[in-house]
């Protein structure tokens, strides 16, 4: 490919953050992943995973919900159908960029 170069998506491209849509666009659409279990999967702190996400959900990639079960607050997150869109066109341009090729 040669042309224009390619513009990632930096909110995506920070590499905690593609780790964590990664596994969020991984799953099937209305399915969610349990906070912990994110956090224990990619080893991660409280505090820093909180930070990834809350920059994640301010974009409107993912949106998080917090239950109660057996008396005890559980935090789910999911990716939204617009965060599914901007991780696919990462994907897209991210192969463009992989392919890219200086004009002659």
């Amino acid at each position: 490919m040669t042309g224009e170069a390619v513009v990632l998506d930096e909110t995506i491209h920070q590499a905690t953050r593609l780790r964590i849509m990664s596994m969020l666009v991984g799953q099937p659409d209305n399915d969610r992943l349990a906070y912990g279990f994110i956090r224990k999967t990619l080893h991660l702190t409280g505090g820093n995973l909180t930070t990834h996400l809350r920059k994640l959900e301010a974009a409107g990639f993912l949106a998080i919900t917090k239950e109660s079960h057996n008396s005890k607050p559980r935090t789910w997150v999911h990716a939204t159908p617009a965060g599914r869109q901007a991780f696919a066109i990462y994907l897209t341009n991210l192969e463009k960029a992989l392919n890219w090729r200086p004009p002659p």
